[in-house]
């Protein structure tokens, strides 16, 4: 009875382990998209009244549960019935990284700031502190949208976090897969509601009384994170679009051996560098690979422009 109990906890304790080990790879692998979900979901819910920050980021949160309730069964069913589909999916997703990291990209180079969209947010920015406005209607709309876009970066962390481990057994991706889904969404929202209670912060350090050291710290440090606050999001922003093309670069010279063979040899070739060069060769595939997408769809919807009825 002890050696069975004994031969139980040491099979839970391999389970657990392996599934370690399958989690920090996925969420290595997932890091471009969480960090785009991340700047992104931090943008979408800025904006409102102090008081309904912290309560539209939780609703935003129960609704990226629910889409993770929806993607991971998904993603197993077809890791269990359809496994070969797998590795088309994960280029799909890899291609959608280096487009979406490029679109982005070239959209703040080749494109001015557009007055229209700044005139939108600002009517939104009255809009909130209009007492006439029906914010709960508006809360909505905008918790709407910011679950969808949840959704599709959602489906994006599942599939790649999916591809890596794909020859484990079933076990271990359903628990892995479910560690991933909750790991993630409680370490984006919970950083998003940090991040967009940072001016709260700074203002109530700020307003810090007296003429001691403590609060004359205090007002100093509550200026600086005003100062940071805008920085951060920046910051998040390009760190997110890297790692994008480092992730989805990376996916895409996998599943394509001839480049994978090319990236190899060059990584060989610089000996103690071979690391910092092969990441650098990815990320390259990666712009390119997101430069290609964005060119065909540009001239698709130039032809689509052309042939339509006038």
């Amino acid at each position: 009875m002890a050696s069975s109990l004994l031969a139980l906890l040491d099979d839970i304790t391999t389970l657990l382990d392996d599934v370690a080990v399958l989690s920090k790879v996925a969420v290595k692998k997932t890091s471009g998209v969480v960090g785009d979900d991340l700047a992104l979901n931090a943008e979408q819910v800025t904006g409102f009244q102090a008081d309904r920050e912290l309560p539209v980021v939780w609703a935003v949160a129960k609704g990226s549960f629910v889409n993770k309730l929806i993607l991971v069964p998904a993603a197993l069913l077809i890791s269990a019935f359809a496994p070969r589909v797998i590795v088309p999916l994960l280029m799909v997703g890899g291609v959608f990284l280096c487009y979406e990291g490029f679109e982005k990209v070239w959209h703040k180079l080749a494109h001015r700031p557009d007055p229209d969209e700044a005139a939108a947010r600002e009517q939104r920015v009255v809009a909130l502190s209009d007492p006439t406005v029906d914010v709960v209607a508006l809360e909505r709309t905008r918790i709407k949208g910011a679950i969808r876009t949840d959704f599709i970066l959602s489906a994006e962390i599942v599939v790649i976090a999916l591809g890596t481990m794909a020859n484990a057994p079933m076990a271990q991706q359903v628990a892995a897969l479910s560690v991933i889904g909750v790991g993630i969404t409680v370490l984006v929202y919970g950083l998003v509601a940090g991040i967009v209670k940072l001016d709260d912060l700074g203002l109530q350090l700020l307003r810090a009384e007296g003429n001691n050291p403590a609060a004359a710290s205090s007002r100093a440090f509550g200026a600086a994170i005003l100062r940071m606050a805008p920085w951060l999001m920046r910051t998040l922003s390009v760190v997110g679009t890297a790692a994008m093309f480092l992730v989805g670069g990376s996916i895409v010279v996998h599943g394509i051996p001839a480049v994978e063979h090319v990236v190899a040899t060059v990584e060989h070739g610089a000996g103690a560098g071979g690391a910092v060069v092969k990441l650098l060769a990815e990320a390259l595939v990666g712009i390119l690979a997101g430069g290609i997408v964005v060119a065909v769809l540009s001239v698709a919807a130039k032809l689509r422009r052309r042939l339509r009825p006038s």
